[in-house]
């Protein structure tokens, strides 16, 4: 397939939403996401800011993003200055032509014009939309421009009165997403799926982890896709921390391997979870709770629907996995006891899932004040059960000690109620060993 990209159109369409929600007499300031040294000469690989990138699509650092509901000009940009010299040395610069003609903006400066025109589009605003604490150094870059205006109060210049956290507006517009970034999302789907069964082919007793991620990753960058997060392959008691990313152990005979990974395409996340057998073959005990993981993910998903409220999936996968547990001994008592007690934590001490966006965590609100969010369509999340029984917990039964599982799957709630979006890699049981077979 082509690749899948967001278009200007949507860009556009996003910051008019956005326009509208703040109002008459606003103000909103966005900042790029600064460059982050790795070490010395060095700097990561640049990433844009997620809302940044969302209202602008503008790649580059040090460029802040301006919006005036009602004003003429409603976008302005401010960039880099284009300079044969450094992009000789460190790639191309749009300059504030290119801000204008490929990404939309009304009008861009150069971003060292930004302290002198600044505070004449902040003059006559009422509200300051900015994002509070995410850079320190943007936050005194605010302070000063509202200051300047201050000093200028005897010559009739209006100074904002309302700082107003942006995050609110923006991430619950995030929340929902249009058809374009659904099928951005529905294609990083597929790719992180593709690298889920690369990865299940190729596994053998006596490789090592970093094998199973360099697999996965090939498998995204052939595509054009970079990682949304580290990789976490977790062979044997391994799977049982849930960060893990140390991902340099031997993978062993008789072990199961937990990889949680995906692809971000056009800065889209993709989140997979699977867990299967070093050798391509469950033991008992391995698949009865195995088996008990994925009746949960199935419980969860009878939940998903427009109109349910956020935490109804979850409670659905905990209920199923708190009976399991009683029905195999890892606990004793009733259902309800150990719902009550919530002792089944022990082994399950995460929620089933999160939203998912630009960000593989994506930060839109799950509740406002007492209310939970309801699901919606256009909303994706993750569907993400496990269960982690830890190697020295004595009070269980031998045979479970040091098992770790999840299965995780991206889900975009639909009129009718979800569609899987990572569906194309395996996790029944039978299919996942056949799967493991044919190489």
């Amino acid at each position: 397939m082509g690749a899948i990209r967001i278009g200007a159109e949507e860009y556009a369409a996003r910051r008019a939403r956005l326009l509208e929600a703040m109002g008459p007499g606003s103000i909103a300031l966005i900042a790029a996401a600064p460059e982050r040294p790795r070490n010395h000469d060095v700097v990561y690989p640049y990433r844009q800011d997620s809302d940044f990138r969302y209202l602008t699509g503008f790649p580059e650092p040090e460029a802040v993003a301006v919006l005036l509901p009602g004003a003429e000009k409603p976008y302005t940009l401010f960039c880099r200055a284009r300079d044969p010299l450094m992009e000789t040395w460190h790639g191309r610069r749009a300059g504030p032509a290119g801000a204008c003609e490929r990404y939309g903006a009304d009008q861009a400066f150069t971003l060292d014009e930004i302290d002198q025109r600044l505070p004449d589009l902040l003059a006559h605003c009422e509200r300051v939309f900015f994002r509070f604490g995410c850079d320190a150094a943007f936050d005194q870059r605010v302070t000063g421009w509202v200051n300047a205006l201050r000093a200028r109060l005897r010559s009739g210049v209006h100074v904002p009165r309302e700082f107003v956290n942006l995050d609110t507006l923006l991430h619950e517009q995030r929340r929902v997403k249009s058809a374009a970034e659904l099928a951005v999302m529905a294609e990083a789907g597929r790719i992180s799926a593709a690298a889920h069964c690369r990865a299940m082919r190729v596994c053998r007793p006596g490789m090592y982890e970093y094998e199973l991620e360099a697999e996965i990753l090939h498998e995204f960058g052939r595509h054009g896709a970079g990682w949304s997060y580290p990789s976490i392959v977790g062979g044997g008691d391994n799977a049982c921390i849930l960060h893990y990313t140390e991902n340099d152990a031997v993978l062993r005979d008789g072990d199961l391997v937990l990889i949680d990974a995906g692809c971000e395409l056009d800065h889209y996340a993709g989140d997979i979870t699977r867990t299967f057998p070093v050798n391509g073959r469950f033991s008992g005990p391995q698949r009865d709770l195995y088996e008990l993981v994925l009746a949960a993910q199935q419980a969860a998903f009878a939940e998903i629907r427009p109109g349910q409220a956020w935490p109804a999936y979850h409670d659905a996968a905990v209920r199923t996995l708190t009976a399991g547990l009683v029905d195999l001994g890892l606990l004793a008592g009733s259902v309800d006891e150990r719902l009550a007690d919530e002792s089944y934590r022990r082994f399950y001490m995460h929620r089933t899932g999160h939203w998912l966006g630009m960000d593989v965590h994506d930060p839109s609100e799950y509740r406002s004040g007492e209310d939970w969010c309801r699901l919606a369509p256009g909303m994706v999340l993750t569907v993400e059960p496990g269960l982690y029984v830890a190697p020295d917990d004595s009070s269980v039964d031998e045979r479970f000690r040091g098992i770790g599982i999840r299965i995780e799957d991206d889900v975009v709630v639909t009129a009718t109620g979800f569609d899987v979006l990572t569906g194309d890699v395996p996790k029944a049981v039978d299919d996942v060993e056949a799967l493991m077979r044919a190489v």
